[in-house]
């Protein structure tokens, strides 16, 4: 008898396949999945395991070195000693570190600390690299847990005497070394400090695309003003790199590719001549201190003394006051140091030879004459009414009707000395005793003898062609492009119409007329120049290492250098005297045609008549030669080389001025300019001098610009007896 269990088992040939199947899908998964990883994700892991074990090294490149234009540095590259101290590198014995960390400790001033804990170190993590807080101990247990084969920072910009008895102990403490590390050192200090400018840290926005250039946050530099901000393409280099291998512990093995070495910064040769500069401080300074002493207050709290080339537009000096010492921000930038500039109202990091804007005054009046001259307004044999005041009726639109309400008196400055003025003037005694009632009359016409002025709208096309209203493009950041306002400006930014008072005033370069001291200067090399603006320019030159000249050329608008002409750009290197124009060649003025009261500019466009310039030139050089009223002649009466110039007194009433209630109409505080040129045939130097609230131009910028003048001329004659050509 049979049983259950004695049956055969009855196998169903479907489970099996289901098995088959799962096996197959199963080796299917396998097999794609190694193909994938093997094929076709083969070079992201292989990357990721090169990653593994390379390390990518970059080394820093020197930067280029600034110098004058006689080859006296101005920047250059200083050794700067660290301590710094391999985890891997210690002695096995813990005794021995400690006695190396004691001795090293009495040596640098800096504490060994206690014991390591978990609490220690993470307190060590809450301090940057080299800042006093964690002891030495922390910091190397610290960067051995993170990287025992890289050094770590101990002690920073220690002395050289320091770094010398570190190297000798290197027998006795393995594992402590010198790092020696450049920074920027800059051996003329404040004299140059808004030309240099100084370096700091990579900020976060250029993080991204510095890096892609190779440079290192948180190690390189980057220039922050002046030309190592403006030409850091030419001076930061290029940094060399090596690829190592390294093992799990970061210990280098070998370099798996060729080195690449840095490539040092380029040299650059500045058109700054050192000792005309430090003349021109010398002189800014003692001039500043006379008066703030002679007043018992600080009266003249800023100043700016530039010297150009006329003929070539190279600037030989350039001095704003206040100043900062750039050496303090070379290493680091301390946050006490930069606070105090950047809170100090006078504004000491601003160069204001380019970034600051003021009202021109009288020296303005050269636009004005230019103009006026060259449009007919007046010419050499017309005799111009100058009482000390006169009366105009102040019209916004030209059918305005006359009362007493909008009559306003218009005063000359000798009004207080001499209440009938200066009389009866001709075009060049305008100029050389600065009236502001011929000027008024010149720019805004009067009555019926001079029935149709310059106008505003022509006013604003004749100053800019000597220099105003836009940038210069000099190779410095920050520039300004001051204001030559028109009717329409005044309507957009005040709501007002343009009053005949408004031309009045422009004329003598006051009201809303706000100029830089640089766009001073360049109008005065204009008249001094013969109509010719020059590009001014504060680079000569660009070399490499060995003295090359390196030929570059300098975009104004982007403010980018290249090794190739592009438009808008101007040739740098080697240096190249850049002519912007030639208002006696090159068209710039528009046409101007009248109907009835009404004037508008067409686009009709004319050059400025050389008889124009000449006549300007004429008056200026009557400034010095006139012993009556001639406004520098006081100064320059002596003086064997024949100058020419223009001084000025503008009135203002800025935030400064209303906040000390100093803005009372009729008696406004006023800035002090002068600008002049030598000789006055063939001009070599022209100078221009502002001082902040000065006062009377010819009392206080004149002698300024006076001492630069003989200060170039025994530069110059010192040279030449000595054997060298300027």
């Amino acid at each position: 008898m049979s049983t259950r269990s004695d049956r055969p088992v009855r196998f169903e040939t479907w489970r099996l396949a289901v098995i088959y199947i799962v096996v197959l899908f199963a080796f299917t998964a396998l097999l794609l999945r190694l193909i994938n990883l093997q094929i076709f994700q083969n070079a992201d892991f292989s990357a990721r395991a090169v990653d593994n074990y390379t390390n990518d090294i970059s080394i820093p490149a020197p930067r280029g070195i600034i110098y004058d234009r006689y080859g006296y540095i101005l920047a250059r590259n200083a050794a700067s000693y660290n301590i710094i101290i391999t985890p891997a590198s210690l002695p096995v014995d813990d005794s021995d570190i400690q006695r190396i960390y004691r001795e090293l400790s009495a040596l640098i001033n800096v504490p060994v600390g206690g014991p390591v804990t978990t609490e220690s170190l993470e307190e060590a993590k809450l301090f940057g690299v080299c800042v006093p807080g964690p002891g030495i101990a922390q910091l190397v247990a610290l960067q051995d847990t993170l990287a025992p084969y890289s050094p770590v920072r101990v002690a920073c910009n220690v002395s050289e005497e320091i770094a010398r008895v570190v190297e000798e102990k290197s027998m006795d403490w393995p594992g402590v070394e010198v790092e020696i590390e450049a920074v920027r050192e800059y051996p003329t200090g404040e004299l140059t400090a808004h030309l240099i400018g100084f370096l700091g840290p990579i900020p976060a926005s250029q993080e991204a695309e510095l890096r892609a250039q190779g440079f290192i946050p948180n190690r390189d530099k980057i220039g922050y003003s002046g030309v190592e901000a403006s030409l850091q393409d030419i001076l930061a280099g290029r940094n060399g790199l090596r690829v190592v291998q390294v093992d799990v512990a970061g210990q280098e093995i070998r370099n798996l590719e060729p080195p690449i070495a840095p490539s040092p910064g380029n040299n650059v040769y500045l058109t700054i001549d050192t000792r005309l500069q430090a003349a021109a401080q010398a002189t800014l300074l003692e001039e500043i201190r006379f008066w703030n002493t002679y007043f018992g207050a600080v009266r003249i709290s800023s100043g700016v003394i530039i010297a150009m080339n006329p003929k070539t537009g190279e600037i030989l000096a350039m001095v704003s006051y206040p100043g900062y010492e750039n050496n303090r921000l070379s290493r680091i930038i301390p946050a006490y140091y930069y606070e105090q500039l950047s809170q100090d109202p006078r504004k000491p990091l601003l160069n204001n030879a380019i970034s600051a804007e003021y009202p021109p005054g009288s020296t303005f009046k050269l636009s004005t004459a230019t103009g006026a001259f060259n449009e007919g307004v007046i010419d050499l044999n017309t005799i111009v009414q100058t009482p000390g005041q006169l009366l105009l009726c102040e019209r916004f639109n030209p059918n305005d009707v006359c009362t007493d309400a909008n009559t306003r008196p218009f005063v000359d400055y000798i009004f207080d000395q001499n209440p009938a003025g200066f009389g009866s003037l001709r075009f060049l005694q305008c100029i050389a005793y600065s009236s502001n009632v011929c000027f008024y009359k010149l720019g805004g016409g009067y009555e019926d003898e001079i029935p149709q002025g310059l106008g505003v709208e022509r006013l604003r096309q004749y100053a800019r062609a000597l220099g105003y209203d836009e940038p210069s493009g000099i190779q410095l950041l920050g520039e300004q492009d001051g204001l030559i306002p028109d009717p329409q400006w005044k309507r957009i930014n005040t709501g007002e119409n343009w009053s005949t008072g408004d031309t009045y005033i422009a004329s003598v370069g006051q009201g809303y007329v706000l100029s830089t001291p640089l766009q001073v200067l360049m109008s005065g090399t204009v008249i001094a120049n013969n109509g010719i603006l020059m590009q001014p320019t504060v680079v000569r030159q660009v070399t490499d290492g060995d003295g090359n000249v390196i030929p570059y050329w300098f975009n104004p608008t982007d403010f980018t250098v290249t090794q190739f002409e592009t438009p808008g750009s101007y040739q740098i290197s080697p240096f190249t005297p850049n002519v912007k124009w030639d208002v006696t060649v090159t068209p710039l003025i528009q046409g101007y045609s009248c109907d009835g009261p009404y004037c508008t500019l067409t686009d009709d466009l004319k050059i400025i008549q050389p008889e124009a310039i000449q006549a300007v030139r004429q008056g200026t050089r009557l400034a010095v030669t006139d012993t009556n009223f001639g406004t520098l002649n006081r100064l320059f009466r002596n003086y064997p080389i024949a100058v020419a110039g223009k001084t000025g007194t503008a009135e203002y009433c800025d935030d400064v001025a209303r906040e000390a209630n100093r803005c009372a109409f009729g008696a406004w505080p006023t800035h002090s300019w002068t600008l002049a040129y030598a000789p006055y045939d063939d001009p070599e130097i022209a100078v221009v001098a502002f001082a902040y609230n000065g006062g009377e131009g010819a009392s206080v910028a004149g002698p300024m610009v006076a001492r630069m003048i003989k200060a170039y001329f025994e530069i110059k004659a010192a040279d030449l007896a000595a054997g060298i050509n300027p």
